[in-house]
């Protein structure tokens, strides 16, 4: 890169996620180009992509039935706004598809431009559905410790990640979180992962009970948590939570961000999991992340009670700009069709498998303390001491110390805190997971004899 772009960045860029007074030592990584799942830099180097881009970039990065289908609707009709009475070919089309493949019987979709904004609207869906119902205390919305929602006001509210919430002045008030379903880090000695779950039920039980169940409006959940580190729900976890909520009328908001459209070997992690959600949200492999398009799916209880609430009021107060544009939905359409034509739900179920397994070998690495995930979509967690599941410090960045190492094999890789985690492209080939797995491997051992000449790791 030139150093005149280096420094444009650096003066008028700002990076999410980042620590900007590094970003500023550092500078950025800017890439240039993508085929299939590799990308490159603006050095030449090339990086498998082992994230997906940001868990999203299903079909890879020279998709060309997305790029036709994104040009032809552009020279059709390249937008158009769906308030008040208007709508596309498009957008019809693609909510059809949607409530067809739904995993539990759903009603409406409502279309807008990130997971986040998904997120919020179920937010105000569920207070506006008691509302409607006559229930209008019925405000409180419960999430998971590490969970991950959004950063929007109200969607990082529901996100269970510190870091999202220091000096904004978040959660706001009502938004709760319970603990995390993290067998491996929250279960007691001896505890099995049922009697975990029925802990983790109970507690959720006695939130509800001591805030008063007529105060809460809906429980948002993950199928497999993603940014808090790959986590996967121990047994009878869902099954048990779900019991709860139904006792006291609580609302389940399913957050298929992630996980939906493969991701876990299935259309939607809720099938893989078990969940029966009265809400659906849905972005990032929705169009691969050719274009940004979200979705939000109701089942018919809610869009009855919407239905009277406009009906008395006179208009439903909600909408974006972009909700339903009709070029990301015509590719989000055809993304559809290549999951189907390609079978990549049965695949991401196939190669996820051997991505798991070769994973699992490395568990007698002395850096990992545990391998979990489903599919195409895995977390290694390290540790200092196996035996007793000791983190190492946080300031030692260790996860982000493999990732890197993995990376510079030519594997992109992602750090949350000290796990490091997989997402690639449903369309990765047993051949290119081996890559993966080798350049992992190696990261692991690089990462390891950099510790023990720091005198950080006793081997």
């Amino acid at each position: 890169m030139s150093n005149s772009l280096h420094a444009a960045d650096i003066a008028f860029h700002i990076h999410s996620q980042t620590n900007l007074s590094l970003h500023e030592q550092v500078g950025p990584t800017v890439m240039v180009r993508g085929e299939g799942i590799y990308t490159w830099d603006d050095q030449g180097k090339r990086y498998l992509d082992a994230m997906s881009g940001m868990w999203s970039a299903a079909l890879g990065y020279s998709e060309e039935r997305l790029t036709n289908a994104a040009l032809r609707q552009m020279q059709k009709l390249p937008y158009h706004q769906n308030f008040a009475h208007r709508s596309t070919e498009p957008a019809i089309e693609l909510a059809e598809r949607l409530i067809q493949l739904a995993p539990v019987p759903m009603s409406k979709v409502l279309f807008a431009c990130s997971g986040s904004e998904a997120n919020d609207t179920a937010i105000k869906l569920a207070w506006y559905y008691w509302s409607a119902v006559g229930q209008p205390q019925r405000r409180k919305i419960i999430s998971r410790n590490r969970a991950y929602h959004g950063t929007t006001v109200a969607s990082a509210s529901l996100t269970g990640l510190p870091h999202l919430h220091q000096d904004f002045g978040l959660p706001l008030p009502g938004f709760l979180h319970v603990t995390c379903p993290h067998y491996y880090r929250e279960g007691l000695p001896g505890e099995s992962e049922e009697a975990f779950s029925t802990r983790l039920a109970d507690e959720l039980e006695a939130m509800i009970l001591r805030e008063g169940a007529e105060t809460i409006a809906a429980f948002f959940a993950e199928p497999l948590m993603g940014t808090g580190g790959v986590i996967t729900p121990p047994a009878g976890y869902f099954e048990k939570i779900q019991k709860v909520l139904k006792r006291h009328s609580i609302l389940l908001v399913a957050d298929e961000v992630i996980c939906g459209f493969g991701r876990t070997g299935n259309w939607w992690g809720s099938q893989t999991f078990g969940l029966q959600p009265d809400m659906l949200t849905c972005a990032k492999a929705l169009s691969a992340s050719y274009l940004p398009i979200s979705a939000l799916m109701i089942s018919e209880g809610i869009y009855q009670a919407m239905r009277s609430q406009s009906e008395k009021i006179g208009v439903f107060g909600h909408g974006y700009t972009y909700g339903g544009h009709p070029v990301p939905a015509a590719v989000a359409l055809e993304c559809l069709n290549i999951y189907r034509d390609r079978q990549l739900p049965e695949h991401a179920r196939h190669v996820g498998a051997r991505l798991g397994a070769g994973l699992r070998k490395l568990a007698e690495h002395p850096l990992v303390g545990e391998v979990r995930g489903e599919g195409l979509m895995w977390g290694v967690e390290l540790v200092a001491d196996k035996a007793n599941k000791t983190p190492f410090p946080r300031e030692w960045k260790v996860g982000l110390a493999a990732s890197q190492q993995t990376e510079a094999y030519g594997v992109t890789a992602r750090s949350l805190n000290d796990s490091v985690v997989f997402a690639p492209p449903l369309i990765i080939t047993e051949t290119e997971v081996d890559v993966v797995l080798d350049a992992f491997g190696k990261g692991l051992d690089a990462t390891l004899g950099k510790l023990i000449a720091q005198s950080r790791f006793n081997h």
